[in-house]
């Protein structure tokens, strides 16, 4: 591993200030490394994403454009093994092919028609953020062991300082809930009642319905069903978490 650039790499991004600066320098330094097409991001629609996302990817546009049309994050076969798994994986390995549906077979066939025939998939798990990988596709001629490497490395460095800036920017849609609401509103999510979420929580009974009500009058809302839909919609709430 080439220490000196990943170490230079994670100087740049810990420096940098905004996602789109993180952004351009992955890219720069993934195309260096010889890979023609890259995705570092979230598990989301790519032309949708939700605010917390990260989206950081050169793939073709049609691709793309076809993966949100056809609603492909939620059956995408990369993404699927991504968040089951903590090695990463190549495209073309035969224990990977082997494992996936004949829809997901379609799905790979269908983006190497578009230039993306194979590839090396990086799964990223980081505690409170949304799935997410890194994919990595190979030029016609491979690529350099080494170069994979250190574009590993060059991604969970992006991907975090990515991250770090979006925890940071105040977002003019939030309407501020406290640890407390949040946490009060996942469960409610999960279908508890007040007297559930108070024993989970450690609190007495009528303390959780005090904090789900403050919770609603924040998100200016008149039910608990949709205290849940405009957390989510607003980033208080994540649907990972509450399915978690």
């Amino acid at each position: 591993m080439n220490n000196t650039l990943v170490w230079t790499f994670a100087e740049r991004c810990a420096s940098a200030r905004a996602v789109e600066d993180v952004r351009k320098l992955f890219l720069r330094e993934v195309d260096a490394l010889g890979f023609p097409y890259v995705a570092c991001a979230s598990h989301v629609d790519p032309l949708r994403p939700p605010p917390e996302a990260v989206t950081m990817l050169h793939y073709p546009r049609a691709w793309v454009e076809h993966f949100s049309v056809q609603n492909l994050a939620n059956r995408d076969p990369v993404f699927m093994t991504a968040k089951r798994q903590l090695l990463p994986f190549q495209w073309s390995d035969r224990a990977f092919r082997k494992s996936l549906t004949p829809d997901q077979l379609t799905i790979l066939n269908e983006a190497a028609e578009a230039g993306l025939r194979d590839g090396f998939t990086i799964p990223l798990h980081s505690p409170g953020a949304l799935p997410a990988s890194c994919s990595l596709v190979f030029g016609p001629d491979g690529v350099d062991p080494l170069n994979v490497r250190n574009a590993h490395w060059c991604a969970v460095y992006a991907h975090e300082a990515a991250r770090r800036i979006l925890r940071e920017q105040p977002s003019a849609g939030r309407t501020g809930l406290s640890p407390r609401e949040r946490q009060a509103l996942e469960y409610v999510a999960r279908g508890k009642g007040d007297y559930a979420i108070g024993i989970i929580m450690g609190i007495q009974e009528s303390t959780a319905h005090n904090t789900v009500q403050r919770a609603m009058r924040k998100l200016g809302v008149a039910t608990r069903v949709q205290a849940v839909v405009r957390a989510m919609a607003e980033g208080e709430i994540f649907l990972h978490d509450v399915a978690r």
